[in-house]
Parts: structure tokens; C-alpha cells; sequence
């Protein structure tokens, strides 16, 4: 079910030429020193994928916005802006895998963000937080799984755990309230295309539709449940 928060008095501002509804989509992504090769290689293409498909769809490409933070260290790479005017950023593998902190210092930006669209008069769907790992948290992890249940049982955002490789899925069991999905070989760009589909999707719902996602640890799905 696809919610949309009240509409406060439109005020002009950074919005003032689109003050359509927003989506969401907070990006926590691993580039810790273990994804290297092909697995930042394919992450990197995934998100070019993203960025095109998003691109490509009028309707999503000003209600998507796309925000984007690394870990290994904790980097806002992309501050949340429109899917149009979104760059996929090349990233590159250093360092562990503080895991806890990035799912902390995202959704606090993710909160800075609706206080934003708040401020501006602009409705918003429930966002989306997507977590893509190839290990497991480097640091205290406890109070970012607490924030992360508390936030899904007050409807605050949507959260996904997607697990590479030899990700600790027994870790985003207990992070994540829906099931970890454990990514398929390297299929990013797969998982990208599922990802930017169901955007698409939501932004062209009206309040209170249902909308139907693809399954994605479906048969033809990139991934399978952990």
C-alpha cells in the first residue's frame, strides 16, 4: 500500500517549479575494500542502469529523488534530488564496513529531508531505503536495527537488506523487519531495473492505491530470500 503524508500550504521555494508529490529512495551502499572488482565494477553499472531507466520515465523522473550514501567510511555521495537532475557516481572500494553507522546517518538525512518537503508544501510517499552489503558491520550495529524497526512500525520509510556474496545475512535478519534478499551472482543491474520499475510505479499511483511489485525473489527474480 503506497501512502501519501498531508499536504502542507505550498510555499515557493527550491520546489517551485515541480511541486509534484515525492518518492524517496535513499541508497546505503558497501564499497568497503572487499567489493572490489567485479562486484563494485557491476554495482557501478547498476546505477548507470538506475539512473537511464529512471531518466527515461517522464512521470518518475521528477517525483523520484535519489539520495546515496557509502560506507567504508560513512559519505553522503548524493544529497536527495530529483531522479532528472541525479548523476550515478563511480564509486570506488576503501576501507571496513561500518554498517551501523551509515543506517544511522541516513536516516537522519532521510528525516532532514521530509522536514524539507514539509516546509515546502510537498506530499510525499513512504520512502524507500535500500542497504546493498558484501559483509557484515565493522562497528555497533544495535541501535541502527532498533531505529530501523522503530521507524518501519511508525510507517516512516520502507527498508530493504540485499546481501552480496558472503554478506552476514544472519546480521541483516535482525536489522531488517522484511526477509534479507540475497543478490544473485552480480546481477546489480537486474536488481536496478526491479528497483527503478517499482519507483516508477509508485510515483504514478494515486493515495491509498495498491501497488503490485514484481517479486524479486520470484523464478526470473535477481535474488533469493535469506
Amino acid at each position: 500500500m503506497t501512502e501519501l503524508y498531508e499536504q502542507q500550504p505550498f510555499d515557493p521555494g527550491p520546489f517551485v517549479d515541480n511541486p509534484s508529490q515525492r518518492c524517496p529512495c535513499l541508497l546505503l551502499l558497501d564499497v568497503s575494500a572487499s567489493m572490489t572488482g567485479g562486484p563494485i565494477e557491476e554495482l557501478n553499472a547498476g546505477l548507470v542502469l538506475f539512473k537511464d531507466e529512471l531518466s527515461a520515465d517522464p512521470l518518475a523522473s521528477k517525483r523520484v529523488q535519489v539520495g546515496v550514501v557509502t560506507f567504508g567510511p560513512v559519505e553522503t555521495v548524493t544529497d536527495f534530488v530529483d531522479a532528472r537532475h541525479w548523476d550515478a557516481p563511480v564509486l570506488t572500494p576503501k576501507g571496513n564496513t561500518p554498517m551501523g553507522a551509515a543506517i544511522e546517518h541516513g536516516l537522519q538525512m532521510l528525516e532532514s529531508q521530509k522536514a524539507v518537503y514539509k516546509s515546502n508544501g510537498i506530499p510525499h510517499y513512504r520512502p524507500w531505503v535500500f542497504l546493498i552489503t558484501d559483509g557484515g558491520p565493522t562497528d555497533a550495529w544495535e541501535n541502527a536495527a532498533r531505529t530501523v524497526h522503530e521507524g518501519e512500525a511508525k510507517n516512516k520509510f520502507k527498508f530493504f537488506a540485499v546481501g552480496v556474496g558472503q554478506a552476514n545475512l544472519d546480521v541483516l535478519k535482525q536489522i531488517s523487519v522484511s526477509d534479507p534478499i540475497a543478490l544473485k551472482g552480480l546481477r546489480f543491474r537486474d536488481l536496478f531495473a526491479w528497483l527503478s520499475s517499482s519507483l516508477g510505479a509508485v510515483s504514478a499511483s494515486n493515495p491509498g492505491d495498491e501497488v503490485k511489485l514484481e517479486n524479486p525473489a520470484g523464478p526470473k527474480g535477481w535474488g533469493s530470500i535469506a
